[in-house]
């Protein structure tokens, strides 16, 4: 039995160059974890920034409060996973051996666990783990999870009727497309904001109009809406945006991904495969990259005009 596997390995923060492909321990599940056997992961923008700590210097201090100074503490990135579990401690119940899942490594902003840039990661049974939606591969499973969450977070602050105008602005995005798929879920006439080249992916998604944001006349075209939605947050402006957040009626709200501490329980992973089995809700993938090929892929999500989601497969 092997004791080995590779791993992208953030040697400090910095540029995508600072990741690197090494050989390092495999590690062993607790009593009450399993082993999981990856078959892909995704670089998320939370990734990016935290690898390149490209931030104010007040941010720059909270995260390494959170993750260490210098360099990270695990320097093994990502939180996002769907494989095969291979391995159980003694009082793991809940799952079996060759079980196919999916995951997202964090439970609150106190605790989470990195490690998924790698070919095995070890969770608790109990954490954000769940069997994978039966109609989607393990490629479109690792997808789902952290922009799923997300979205679900920001539909959690609005109670969406039938009926109801939504714009999502970002709605081209890993959170933007699955918070447009919701909206539509809950009955909305959903708005979109993204580029030109992505009308067709936010409209096979359900939305019913589309703005480019790069348009002169964009800010025209805006109506009123019972909530906006912002999916990208303070990492993107425009004129657009400062004044899509006064497009709203008298009861209306405004929802930005960054307000508030985002929570992840176990019932939204549920709810989220539950959707997709039920073809409410699809993965959205950009581009897929293989374990070596991370540095590249953070280059491109660090551009920040991917589609949906980058998925990186470990095998």
């Amino acid at each position: 039995m092997t004791t080995k596997m590779k791993a992208i390995v953030a040697t400090r923060y910095g540029s995508p160059e600072v990741l690197q492909l090494q050989e390092v321990k495999k590690p062993q599940p607790k009593t009450n974890e399993v082993l999981i056997k990856i078959h892909a992961t995704s670089v998320t923008a939370s990734d990016v920034l935290i690898r390149g700590l490209n931030a104010p210097v007040i941010y720059k201090l909270i995260v390494q409060l959170a993750f260490g100074f210098g360099k990270p503490r695990n320097p093994i990135l990502g939180m996002v996973v769907s494989g095969t579990i291979t391995g159980k401690g003694k009082n793991v119940t809940k799952f079996n051996l060759g079980d196919e899942v999916f995951a997202y490594c964090s439970m609150s902003p106190t605790k989470h666990r990195f490690g998924s840039y790698a070919e095995y990661i070890c969770l608790p049974q109990d954490w954000n783990l769940a069997l994978k939606p039966t109609n989607i591969s393990l490629e479109e499973a690792a997808a789902i999870p952290y922009g799923g969450l997300l979205a679900a977070h920001l539909m959690n602050k609005a109670s969406i009727k039938k009926g109801d105008k939504v714009l999502v602005y970002g709605a081209s995005g890993s959170i933007g497309t699955m918070a447009l798929q919701m909206a539509k879920n809950a009955g909305a006439t959903v708005t979109s904001v993204c580029s030109r080249k992505n009308f067709e992916l936010v409209k096979s998604l359900g939305s019913d109009k589309v703005i480019d944001y790069t348009a002169s006349n964009a800010a025209s075209q805006l109506e009123t809406y019972k909530y906006v939605i912002d999916a990208v947050g303070n990492s993107k402006s425009s004129v657009l945006k400062a004044k899509s957040k006064r497009a709203i009626d008298k009861q209306g709200k405004y929802l930005s991904i960054d307000h508030g501490t985002p929570r992840t329980p176990k019932a939204v992973l549920l709810k989220l495969k539950e959707l997709v089995e039920q073809g409410k809700l699809k993965a959205v993938i950009d581009r897929v990259y293989s374990l070596a090929e991370m540095a590249e892929a953070h280059r491109y999500v660090e551009g920040g005009h991917k589609r949906g989601n980058v998925v990186i497969l470990t095998a």
